[in-house]
């Protein structure tokens, strides 16, 4: 029996079922799930009120899980049980969950909260027992955000994302990435911009109607940052329905989350002539231009014009020999 689909936006969009899209497009789904995996590093998913994307994140953890990532998952907004729902018992398995959600300031002094709080957490997944790739989960990164300081988190951040070994640890580390989801609502541009400046991966969920879309940014080490917008929908077990893809692009594109600002609105002046403005520019002779009225002017004076002269009396400190300008120097 083929899995009912997964609304990923809000009240009234309409899913693909698997006829539709599954079996029609596997090519192009696993392209999008390997594509935003490839790179490793911090990957950023971005989601709104309107598109949540919790269901995006465990798809990308499924899919961490079937290529033999050791995938740890740093759980802060739901319990255990409402994470884990939807994935089969050989995926669940796989997962090493951390749960931050239950008792997040170890308040119930039962030895179930993690020690050292999320910080100390987030370091500890660095260090493993073997050479698979590891895959850390952040459910989500807004939780982090609101509870540590900006500065810590990004750091700590970086040092998982961007290490080939870690300290105390001999075994080299094949590939690291950290799935971070964000809420983007939540924050003001000042974190959102440090996180995207850390990210390799962007992935911005948005829609048209009840047509959901992820816009994806790569950056990629020596090239330009590159942009592609999947369509697609998200089944109950966490697999897609692939719909559609836009070309790459590697020219600037505008964030989907940013408002494009007209410069030319609410301005005190002009910024055109209108017609009759343009008219009097035209017209009129400005005092450096030598126009023909003025040569005639000065060629032709009426008799009865005054002259002007100009006398010079000279002043007792004056130099008035040409010959020698430098002589009051004594040189």
């Amino acid at each position: 029996m083929s899995a009912p689909p997964l609304s990923l936006g809000g009240a009234g969009q309409q899913a693909v079922t698997p006829s539709k899209g599954v079996e029609e497009s596997k090519g192009p789904r696993l392209e999008m799930l390997e594509s935003v995996l490839a790179l490793g590093g911090l990957v950023l998913l971005r989601d709104s009120v309107e598109w949540e994307g919790r269901s995006l994140l465990k798809a990308l953890i499924k899919k961490s899980a079937l290529c033999g990532d050791q995938v740890h998952i740093l759980g802060c907004e739901v319990s255990e049980e409402e994470f884990r729902e939807g994935f089969d018992s050989s995926i669940n398995n796989q997962l090493v969950y951390h749960d931050l959600f239950g008792d997040p300031l170890s308040w119930s002094k039962t030895g179930e909260a993690l020690p050292g709080g999320p910080l100390e957490v987030l370091r500890a997944m660095c260090k493993r027992t073997g050479p698979r790739p590891v895959t850390i989960a952040l459910d989500s990164l807004s939780w982090l955000l609101l509870h540590l300081p900006c500065t810590t988190l990004c750091q700590t951040l970086h040092a998982l994302s961007h290490q080939d070994s870690c300290p105390g640890d001999s075994s080299p580390i094949e590939h690291v990435r950290v799935l971070g989801l964000l809420h983007g609502e939540l924050h003001g541009p000042g974190p959102m911009g440090t996180l995207s400046a850390l990210a390799q991966t962007e992935v911005t969920l948005s829609g048209i109607g009840s047509q959901a879309s992820a816009h994806i940014l790569y950056r990629r080490p020596q090239q330009r940052p590159s942009h592609e917008t999947h369509w697609f929908s998200i089944l109950s077990d966490f697999s897609l329905a692939f719909q559609g893809v836009s070309p790459l692009k590697s020219q600037p594109h505008p964030d989907p989350l940013t408002p494009l600002v007209d410069p030319t609105t609410h301005l005190t002046f002009n910024l055109h002539l209108s017609k009759k403005e343009k008219e009097a520019k035209d017209s009129l002779t400005l005092p450096f231009q030598f126009s023909s009225e003025k040569q005639q002017a000065l060629l032709c004076r009426g008799l009865g014009q005054a002259t002007s002269r100009i006398f010079y009396e000279p002043d007792a400190y004056d130099d008035l020999d040409q010959e020698d300008p430098d002589d009051d120097l004594d040189i």
